[in-house]
């Protein structure tokens, strides 16, 4: 028993399951960006958010890690990562490879019910958009990237994709006082769909390559921007 009162020896064979769902929390609770790049993270709030020990949270951080979500260094802990401009271009182009292959396999496998549903959000990002309902909007793009990526069936390429940091350089990236949705991004959601609907591939992953890289170089240009302003200052 540890010094929290949680006993993972005596967990037994629920243990790696604590660990395991500890994991996923966090992860998914940075990939939300609810948390600030560089922010720290102690062991003494993360045991009580998850309800483990000490130890099951020091292996879920070295995991964390060596994936690249958090930072651990002496005298400083672990923090949230913080990207370089460099470091997300590179990031933010993988996830426009990806999405593109993804986007054509999609066009190739999708069913007429998974088409039907991303009809549907797609729909509903128009209204959004229409009412001006950000949040909604943004919830919506998110549910029609995972949609189209579900519709490629195509594994291999899902689990690359998972890999990818681009939420948090989304997070960190960002402009928030810029408009939102971005000019165009509606139409482009438009053309893959159009393309995924009409069953051409080529077309379906030219659609999201423009439509990703478009949306990495309104973050990557603002980031440059604000960079030489700083220099100039």
């Amino acid at each position: 028993m540890d010094s929290n009162g949680f006993d993972d020896a005596a967990a037994g064979k629920t243990s790696p399951t604590r660990q395991s769902q500890a994991y996923e929390g966090l992860r998914s609770l940075l990939l939300s960006g609810s948390i600030e790049p560089g922010a720290r993270l102690t062991e003494a709030d993360l045991t009580r958010m998850f309800n483990v020990s000490r130890s099951t949270m020091r292996a879920v951080l070295v995991r964390l890690t060596q994936e690249g979500y958090v930072t651990s260094e002496v005298n400083r802990g672990v923090r949230t990562r913080s990207f370089s401009v460099e470091e997300a271009a590179d990031i933010l182009e993988a996830r426009e490879t990806l999405e593109s292959a993804l986007a054509g396999k999609a066009a190739e496998r999708a069913t007429d019910a998974e088409i039907a549903e991303l009809r549907h959000t797609l729909e509903e990002m128009e209204d959004c958009k229409s009412r001006g309902d950000q949040t909604g909007y943004s919830r919506g793009n998110r549910r029609f990237h995972q949609q189209v990526k579900e519709a490629a069936h195509q594994q291999t390429l899902a689990r690359a994709h998972e890999t990818l940091l681009y939420p948090m350089v989304m997070r960190q990236y960002r402009n928030l006082s810029a408009p939102h949705p971005r000019a165009g991004s509606l139409e482009e959601h438009q053309a893959i769909l159009l393309a995924i609907l009409t069953r051409n591939p080529p077309a379906a992953a030219a659609a999201m390559r423009h439509h990703v890289a478009a949306a990495r170089q309104a973050l990557l240009l603002q980031a440059q921007r604000e960079g030489a302003a700083a220099e100039d200052s």
